[in-house]
């Protein structure tokens, strides 16, 4: 049945070219009746606490306001600063570098289709000036955007997933900032020697791209500074890596039984709705009134970032909607107990098992959120009857963000998105596109088995 619900919903997004979000409530319900749930019960594991309420009440403003403070780095200069900043630090025999470090930092906290809109023009000025060509720079780029939308809270699937889990999402962020760094490295500078030698034509040099339009260009004079821009853009790990730390050094890991004061305190500030509504506060003023930006044109940054979030938003509740049916109907159960009837799964198994549900998913779908929310549904009930501790449930989170980026083709969005950015034919964008997101989602898979080897 979920074979058939998920058959129906790549019909829906591919055939019928129907909305993601309306294809994912559509197939909840289609699948909840084909499960055989009492009728009077689908709409509460739908759309209640259960399905697209549960995802939705715990993430939204996590969501929200990360693509705000994403916005108004960019809208201030911000992340030109930081891009431009970086260039001139490693010269150009390091350029490759300088993108992906800026890359990285700015999407931590910007979702994967505004960093390109907005990293593309600054990195396509930069590929004139060094006379290369924009794909030699874009690989790095976009290979740290997917890696950081893949792993890193407080980016929209890795948090997801992760609450859904129950995750410590401070501990994600340490171990997925080590997953992210490996995977964006191998993914991106070694990756692009490698794809020049077997797809030259996709690194002609091209000094126009219609895609792109006009490169806006900033005054560095008028733009915020790089320390300013970079906090800015990081300030919502600060709390949440405070905290996580703290707890290892001090409490090995595990909540006391009688939290003294500080405890309460760092675990409050800790908590993703409230280091990202602290942070917003700070980039309000940061990127804003800091700027001598008013506060109509803060208004306007805000509301475009609202607005580039708000689609993923309805996207990760319509997959918390499928999740719902999974967990109420007890499917996800009778697949854990499948498992367990072979007895007990070693952690390693595990980890692999969920990266290679979310991998089957990611095919299947497209959406790399889809995917890595569909597959918790999946994975719940198998964590449950084999208890390992909460470094296995963050692997856990990490091998379905692998998973749920490996092979996009042309059912996702971003394959056509980098297709039209660099100028690509459709086979050179499988040449590319494709193998790179396969290559993070193996390499990051690599890295966590030997995590899981290692510790769990």
């Amino acid at each position: 049945m979920l074979f058939l619900s998920i058959l129906l919903l790549l019909v829906l997004i591919t055939k019928f070219k129907l909305n993601t979000f309306v294809s994912l409530v559509i197939t909840a319900f289609v699948l909840a009746m084909l499960l055989g749930m009492d009728p009077a019960k689908i709409p509460a594991a739908v759309l209640g606490n259960q399905g697209m309420g549960n995802i939705l009440g715990s993430n939204a403003v996590i969501f929200i306001f990360g693509g705000m403070i994403g916005r108004l780095v960019a809208d201030a200069g911000g992340a030109y600063r930081i891009a431009k900043t970086l260039i001139n630090w490693f010269g150009l025999k390091r350029l490759q570098w300088a993108v992906l470090i800026a890359s990285f930092i700015i999407g931590i906290s910007m979702i994967f289709g505004v960093g390109m809109v907005l990293l593309i023009p600054i990195v396509f000025a930069v590929a004139l000036e060094a006379n290369v060509p924009l794909l030699y720079l874009g690989v790095s780029m976009t290979a740290a955007l997917s890696s950081a939308q893949g792993f890193l809270p407080p980016q929209p699937a890795p948090t997801a997933v992760a609450s859904q889990l129950n995750a410590n999402i401070g501990l994600m962020l340490l171990v997925g900032l080590l997953v992210s760094v490996v995977t964006a490295v191998v993914a991106g500078p070694l990756f692009t020697k490698l794809a020049k030698k077997y797809a030259p034509g996709a690194f002609e040099y091209k000094t126009e791209i219609e895609a792109i339009g006009e490169i806006k260009e900033y005054n560095l004079d008028k733009a915020p500074s790089f320390g300013l821009s970079v906090l800015t853009s990081v300030f919502p790990l600060i709390f949440m890596i405070i905290a996580t730390v703290y707890k290892l050094i001090v409490t090995g890991g595990t909540a006391p039984k009688n939290p003294d004061d500080l405890y309460k305190v760092i675990d409050f500030l800790a908590n993703p709705a409230v280091a990202m509504t602290i942070s917003l506060i700070v980039a309000i003023y940061t990127m804003g009134i800091k700027q001598k930006r008013s506060m109509k044109v803060v208004g306007d940054s805000l509301n475009a970032g609202m607005n580039a979030v708000s689609g993923i938003l309805l996207i990760v509740g319509g997959g918390g909607a499928l999740r719902g049916v999974l967990v109420s109907s007890g499917m996800s159960d009778k697949i854990a107990d499948l498992f367990q009837s072979s007895g007990s799964m070693s952690p390693v198994s595990i980890v692999i098992l969920a990266w290679a549900v979310a991998s089957v998913l990611r095919i299947a779908v497209g959406s790399a959120t889809v995917a890595g929310i569909t597959a918790v549904g999946v994975v719940n009930g198998i964590l449950a009857a084999n208890p390992h501790g909460d470094l296995l449930l963050v692997l856990v989170a990490l091998a379905i963000g692998a998973g749920s980026l490996i092979a996009s083709h042309v059912n996702d969005a971003g394959f056509w998105i980098f297709k039209e950015f660099f100028d690509l034919s459709v086979k050179q964008t499988f040449q590319i596109w494709t193998v790179l997101e396969t290559v993070i989602s193996l390499v990051g898979m690599v890295v966590i088995v030997i995590l899981t080897l290692l510790f769990v």
